[in-house]
């Protein structure tokens, strides 16, 4: 159409969703019901453009943002429009994801890469949008102590993220090793071990309010577990909040009248939204 643009892609990222999907063939109420191509974390080089496509031109490197929301529900219009009713996303089914040689999208989506950006950094800006979206989400900033139950990918971007939004202090907890080690390399202030065994939660709370150092402000689940939720909900301070990151369990069973009694705020986020040129200062 005239408003899209044809994208010669060079970097696509594989998410774990991706190989979620391969593996199980679903995701909550996502079904694969025919064959599907995998990828949402692409950049490329823009290969022909619409008529009406102003800002772009051929031979930009682009970061594409995957989703392809209505514009006409209220979600939309209410500026919300990850929540759309009729968001076609890449490798979402029924849709096509970027997994491919060529891919026709909204100008809209395409934002240039700075020079010093690569084409694999800027595919990057997808899953580290999930970090951005999640400290929005959380009111991270420079007062705000953050503690981060999961130390993979999504948990060590939503890290960066809120070093880059201000958090003075950020804990972060995992079962692994190595990933707690990567953590500390990329800058987390302290690290702390747990396990997947509800017995120790108490303790471990204790361990991470002392690694803390003083009230946590916001905790950060990017696990979604039962343990992990319950950690977040019980660690943080009352008055504090805690934004539901991770998507690992559907079902889980947490404190919820202990968050209640000391109006902890509990927060979901689903996606990301607005969020391209922020990560592309930060990157």
């Amino acid at each position: 159409g005239p408003y899209d643009v044809r994208v010669r892609m060079k970097a696509v990222g594989i998410c774990g969703s991706d190989v979620h999907y391969l593996k199980e063939m679903r995701i909550a109420h996502f079904v694969v019901k025919e064959p599907m191509v995998i990828g949402h974390e692409c950049a490329g080089i823009i290969e022909e453009v619409g008529d009406g496509v102003k800002h772009l031109a051929v031979g930009d490197r682009v970061a594409l943002e995957p989703g392809i929301s209505c514009w006409r529900c209220r979600h939309c219009k209410g500026g919300r429009y990850n929540l759309c009713d009729d968001m076609k996303f890449f490798a979402t089914p029924p849709y096509h994801g970027s997994l491919a040689d060529q891919i026709v999208h909204p100008g809209d989506l395409c934002f240039k890469l700075p020079d010093n950006v690569s084409l694999e950094e800027g595919a990057m800006c997808e899953p580290l949008s999930v970090g951005v979206h999640a400290c929005r989400r959380a009111d991270v900033g420079a007062e705000k102590s953050v503690l981060i139950m999961g130390a993979g990918p999504i948990g060590l971007v939503t890290m960066l993220s809120a070093r880059a939004f201000g958090a003075p202090r950020i804990v972060i907890a995992d079962v692994d090793d190595h990933r707690l080690s990567v953590a500390k390399s990329l800058g987390a202030d302290a690290v702390v071990k747990v396990s997947g065994n509800a017995e120790d939660l108490a303790g471990e709370i204790e361990r991470i309010q002392a690694a803390m150092g003083g009230d946590i402000d916001v905790s950060l689940d990017c696990a979604g577990f039962s343990k992990t939720m319950s950690t977040a909900l019980e660690a943080t301070r009352p008055g504090g909040r805690v934004c539901l990151v991770g998507m690992g369990h559907n079902e889980m069973t947490v404190p919820l009248t202990s968050a209640a009694i000391r109006e902890v705020d509990v927060v979901g986020i689903f996606r990301y939204k607005d969020t391209w040129p922020l990560c592309l200062e930060f990157l």
